[in-house]
């Protein structure tokens, strides 16, 4: 028990420097946002009267409802898509293939090192050819295609820590392979189906490049793809533009810290064996 003590104390320490380096810049980006329009604010001061109104015309001046509007669209059409076809898919790589068919599993390994950068440019022309550029869904069916080679991994990861005693239970009991996923694995694999949802809502609200480059109107984009014309008009005001940042940033800050329980329990699924 002595000898664990300072290791325990260590770890803490580790672990509240590790939390102060994370929390710095937004703490810095917050009192830069409180400070007067137009100044320059430096380091971690304090503001003497800070500008709570600054929130207020970032919001305003962002357009910022109809870009809550735009986001919740582009994540209502890429998320359930994506948990459900990598859900799918995940059960059948880990339960339905055999040997021979494991190369398409690979192929979805492979598409976790491609970088969204190295497809930007063939994607461009490809979402052109289809004369889907300004819109929505330029962006929408883009991230469905990219987001899916890590979905898949990580349901087929749970799928194959559940024991085949279940499967063989519901098969004797005259359950179809349909509803043994429906009526068995998909419980199991709440956790999973969570946690990933919120990785693919984080990923999409976040999205910045493909709502650039694909979609002219910042009023179609996302809200962090919309910092980039918000960032040009109001780039040398710089208390504005980190309060616009961290309007963006709550939504996902919410999300996360109301749903990290399901998070934290995927991430810990089948480290104990029971």
């Amino acid at each position: 028990m002595t000898a664990a003590q300072p290791k325990a104390w260590l770890a803490r320490l580790l672990l509240a420097l590790l939390i102060t380096v994370t929390l710095l810049p937004f703490l810095s980006m917050f009192t830069a946002a409180l400070a007067p329009s137009g100044s320059y604010p430096n380091g971690l001061s304090w503001p003497d009267e800070p500008q709570w109104s600054n929130f207020a015309k970032a919001f305003e001046a962002a357009n910022m409802g109809q870009l809550l509007i735009s986001s919740t669209l582009i994540v209502l059409g890429v998320v359930p898509i994506s948990v459900l076809a990598a859900t799918m898919a995940g059960y059948g790589l880990a339960k339905l293939t055999g040997g021979r068919n494991k190369w398409i599993y690979l192929v979805f390994v492979a598409g976790l090192t491609l970088p969204f950068e190295a497809v930007i440019t063939p994607l461009y022309y490809e979402v052109r050819a289809f004369g889907l550029l300004n819109t929505r869904f330029a962006i929408i069916l883009p991230l469905i295609g990219l987001y899916m080679p890590f979905s898949v991994y990580w349901m087929r990861a749970h799928f194959l820590n559940v024991p085949n005693d279940l499967t063989e239970a519901a098969q004797l009991d005259g359950a179809t392979r349909w509803k043994e996923f429906w009526l068995v694995q998909v419980p199991l694999a709440r956790p999973a189906i969570m946690s990933l949802t919120i990785l693919l809502f984080l990923w999409t609200w976040n999205q910045f490049l493909l709502p650039v480059v694909l979609v002219r109107d910042p009023s179609l984009r996302t809200m962090a793809g919309a910092l980039g014309a918000f960032q040009g008009q109001w780039g040398t005001d710089v208390p504005l533009l980190c309060a616009g940042s961290l309007l963006i940033l709550t939504p996902t800050v919410l999300l996360f810290l109301a749903f990290q329980r399901h998070f934290v329990a995927a991430l810990l699924q089948g480290s104990v064996k029971g």
